[in-house]
C-alpha cells in the first residue's frame, strides 16, 4: 500500500485533513478533495486553515514534498487506489436527518469511480447509509469495494488521536474489510471489526453517550446552583479516589458539530423515542437560557452591556460551529441594554472585539467559552462563569 494513492473528499476540513496529513506521513500519496478554494488554496501553501495541535510542521513538510495536494477537481477521483468520503448526515430544523446528504454528495463522483476501488465513508452517518451507498454504486454499475470506519477523535486531538485510538473497520465483504484494515493498520495496530450497521451505531453510541454525560453534570450545576451551592465544589468531593464517579464532568455549554447532532439522529433513528436523549438536549439547549435567567435575578439587565467572553464551542479552540455562545448571545441582545463578544481565538466572526474593550465597556461578563486565557482575568466586575473556571462553581 505504500505506493497507493488516496482522495479525501472533503478533505480540508476538521476531520479529511488530519487523517490526509497522517496517511501522506505513513508514505501514501494523498489528494485533498474540497469544495472551498479559499481552504484548498490556503493548504496548498502549507497552512491549515484552521487550529489543529501538531499538524502545522508535517502539512508544511509533506505540500512541500508533493505528497500531500488540495483541489477542487473531483476527476482526480479517477486516479485513486482509495476514496475516502468525509460528508456526514447533518440534522435539519425538525431533528430530522438528511439522508440524502451522503448519497447527493457522492453522485457527481461516481462518474469518475472506477471497479476495484476501495471507498471508505469515514464520517457519523444515519444507519442505513452504508447499505444505502451500496445500492446507489451497484446501480451506477461501479463493483468497488465499500467500508464504514467513522472517525472518533476530539477536535484539536487528532494528531494524537489517530495513532492512539482504536479504529473502528466495518464492511459487508472480506476484501473491503481486509483492504480498509490495512489501510488504517498505517496508523495504528488496534482494529476493532463490526458489521456496518453496529458501526454505524457505535459511532451515535458514543456521542450520544458524551452528550448524555453532560446534561447531567449541567442538570446537576442548577440544582446546587438554585441552592446557593458550589457544584464544582461537590463535583470534586464526589469524584476524589472514587473510580465510580471519575468521568462526572463539570458544568458548561455541550455544543459542537457533532453531539447534539448525533443524538438527534440517534432519536430518529428510534422512532423519536429516545427519552435520555430529548432530555438531554432540553436541558443542554436551555442552559444559556438558564444562565440569562438568572442574571435577571441579580442585575437590572435593560440598563447594562454584557460582555461574552469566548464565542468558539470549546477552549482553546477557533471552531464556533453550533457554539452555544451564539445563543447566548441572541437571548442577551432581546434583555440586555447591549451584548459585546471577544474571543482570542475565533478569526471568522466580523464582530468580535478585543478583550480589553469588551471588559473595559461591559457592566458584567459571562465565560461562555473556557479558554485558559480567562483563568487569571483581572476584572472589577462581576464575572458569570459556568465553567468554574476561576475557582467558584456558582454563578453569583
Amino acid at each position: 500500500m505504500a505506493d497507493q494513492t488516496a482522495v479525501i473528499v472533503g478533505g480540508c476540513g476538521h476531520v479529511g485533513l488530519p487523517l490526509g496529513i497522517a496517511l501522506a506521513d505513513s508514505g501514501m500519496t494523498v489528494r485533498l478533495l474540497d469544495v472551498n478554494q479559499v481552504s484548498v488554496d490556503t493548504v496548498n501553501a502549507g497552512r491549515m486553515p484552521f487550529q489543529e495541535r501538531g499538524a502545522d510542521e508535517p502539512l508544511r513538510r509533506l505540500t512541500g514534498e508533493g505528497t500531500l495536494t488540495a483541489t477542487t477537481e473531483p476527476s482526480v477521483v479517477a486516479d485513486a487506489d482509495i476514496v475516502v468520503v468525509v460528508i456526514g448526515t447533518p440534522v435539519g430544523e425538525h431533528f430530522n436527518p438528511d439522508l440524502d446528504a451522503v448519497p447527493d454528495a457522492l453522485a457527481p463522483l461516481v462518474p469518475h469511480l472506477r471497479d476495484h476501488q476501495l471507498v471508505v465513508l469515514r464520517s457519523t452517518v444515519y444507519p442505513g447509509v452504508t447499505a444505502r451507498v451500496e445500492r446507489l454504486l451497484a446501480e451506477q454499475g461501479v463493483a468497488a469495494d465499500l467500508a464504514f470506519c467513522p472517525e472518533r477523535i476530539a477536535e484539536g486531538m487528532a494528531m494524537t488521536e489517530l495513532y492512539e485510538l482504536p479504529q473502528i473497520v466495518s464492511a459487508r465483504t472480506e476484501r473491503a474489510l481486509l483492504r480498509a484494515t490495512a489501510l488504517f493498520e498505517r496508523l495504528t495496530p488496534k482494529i476493532l471489526h463490526l458489521q456496518p450497521e453496529e458501526a454505524e451505531l457505535a459511532k451515535l453510541f458514543t456521542n450520544a453517550w458524551r452528550y448524555v454525560k453532560f446534561a447531567t453534570a449541567n442538570q446537576f450545576f442548577m440544582i446546587a446552583n438554585d441552592r446557593g451551592l458550589d457544584y464544582g465544589r461537590i463535583r470534586e468531593a464526589v469524584v476524589a479516589d472514587y473510580p465510580r464517579a471519575a468521568d462526572l464532568p463539570g458544568a458548561g455549554f455541550a455544543a459542537g458539530p457533532c453531539l447534539f447532532k448525533d443524538t438527534m439522529q440517534l432519536a430518529a433513528f428510534h422512532a423519536h423515542n429516545f427519552t435520555l436523549g430529548h432530555s438531554a438536549m432540553m436541558v443542554n439547549e436551555g442552559l444559556p437560557l438558564y444562565v440569562v435567567t438568572r442574571m435577571e435575578e441579580f442585575h437590572d439587565l435593560p440598563r447594562m452591556t454584557v460582555g461574552i467572553l469566548g464565542m468558539a464551542f470549546k477552549a482553546q479552540s477557533d471552531d464556533t460551529r453550533s457554539s452555544l455562545s451564539y445563543k447566548l448571545k441572541h437571548i442577551l441582545r432581546f434583555k440586555a441594554r447591549e451584548v459585546l463578544t471577544t474571543d482570542p481565538y475565533v478569526t471568522t466572526d466580523p464582530d468580535l472585539l478585543p478583550i480589553d474593550e469588551v471588559t473595559n465597556r461591559s457592566d458584567v461578563l459571562v465565560i461562555a467559552a473556557p479558554h485558559r486565557d480567562y483563568r487569571d482575568l483581572d476584572v472589577d466586575r462581576p464575572v458569570v462563569d459556568i465553567w468554574g473556571l476561576r475557582g467558584k462553581g456558582t454563578l453569583f
